[in-house]
């Protein structure tokens, strides 16, 4: 999908960029920072694409690398339970994705080239 500098892109480009910051820098995140970097010791960015709160745990949806997307679900209360961790393909998470989606995975995948190329 091509970007076109919509004000659609541009909402999703500032929420990246915020959740990104705070992954990497907000004190509130580093259980969930230090599980990537375990999970995938080669990560150099991550986006989080949304998170689900469930129950007892919250689902992170996040694209790694440019590489793929990781699902990572996190017990909220029993810190010391294993996360449950599954990859998908970009291709194949895209295919299920609306248009609002994809316009964010897209956003996404631009912001992480940048990072990959600093």
């Amino acid at each position: 999908m091509k970007l076109i500098g919509s004000m659609t892109e541009q909402y999703y480009r500032e929420q990246l960029i915020k959740f990104n910051s705070s992954l990497f820098h907000d004190h509130s995140m580093k259980r969930l920072l230090g599980i990537i970097q375990q999970a995938f010791p080669g990560m150099k960015t991550a986006y989080i694409l949304g998170i689900t709160p469930d129950q007892g745990e919250d689902i992170y949806t996040i694209l790694i690398n440019n590489d793929f997307i990781a699902y990572i679900e996190l017990d909220r209360y029993h810190l010391e339970t294993e996360p449950m961790i599954e990859t998908k393909p970009i291709k194949a998470y895209k295919r299920g994705l609306s248009r609002i989606g994809q316009i964010q995975l897209a956003v996404a995948m631009d912001l992480a080239e940048k990072n990959l190329n600093e």
